[in-house]
């Protein structure tokens, strides 16, 4: 089992570099995972042109090589470039697909009868298409690969743990958004559930020795001795 970040993502806003409005487009870190016969990608945060070549320059494969994406949570920033990996197996967490499912359908039963704009209409009717795509994540994705629930900033935001010898390694999702917010202990803002969010931060820094946080770059947990 190997890993690779194929792309650095970005807060909108970062408010610990005390920006006070969005400065930029908001996309996730995206990963890619090799085990057995799996070729996972994580979090294809890039629009589908821009990842296409960014995966062809960081790992040297193209769309068709990709098995299966795992999405960390359903948030647009994790999923711009769903569209690119048609053929792959994509993967969400029960609890997301659930969660995030039920509160689509009702928004999307409510923009209809209330004869809501057609758009707004149009784009959930394509939102719960796009999350039926998505299969429920087994526990584990492939060997050496298991789920890692983190819930909080969103209801099923769900991490991977990828288990070395001596070593672990958390792709994290949003409970670990970037190393400013590992360093000070900081949650992002506007989560779901903000006691979960607090005690999923807690568990990511417990487990992983090496932390792959949401919008940012590979960090070492300072928390953990010296690998």
């Amino acid at each position: 089992m190997n890993y690779r970040v194929i792309s650095i993502g970005a807060l909108s806003r970062h408010e610990l570099w005390d920006e006070k409005a969005p400065a930029r487009t908001a996309h996730a870190t995206t990963t890619l995972v090799r085990s057995g016969d799996k070729t996972i990608l994580i979090d294809p945060g890039l629009p589908p042109q821009a990842l296409v070549a960014r995966l062809k320059e960081r790992a040297g494969l193209d769309p068709d090589d990709i098995t299966d994406v795992f999405l960390t949570s359903f948030r647009p920033a994790h999923r711009w470039g769903l569209a690119a990996f048609e053929q792959a197996t994509w993967h969400i967490s029960e609890m997301e697909r659930e969660v995030v499912g039920r509160n689509l359908v009702e928004q999307f039963q409510q923009a209809e009868q209330s004869g809501g704009d057609d758009d707004a209409v149009a784009t959930l009717k394509a939102e719960v298409a796009l999350l039926k795509k998505c299969q429920p994540a087994p526990d584990r994705l492939a060997p050496q690969v298991d789920l890692f629930p983190l819930p909080g900033f969103t209801p099923g935001t769900c991490g991977l743990l990828l288990c070395h010898t001596n070593a672990t390694t958390l792709v994290a999702g949003d409970a670990v958004p970037t190393t400013e917010h590992m360093e000070q202990g900081r949650l992002l803002p506007g989560g779901f559930d903000v006691e979960q969010q607090r005690e999923s931060f807690v568990e990511a820094v417990e487990i992983a020795d090496v932390i792959i946080p949401g919008h940012d770059n590979v960090l070492l947990n300072p928390s953990r001795r010296p690998m």
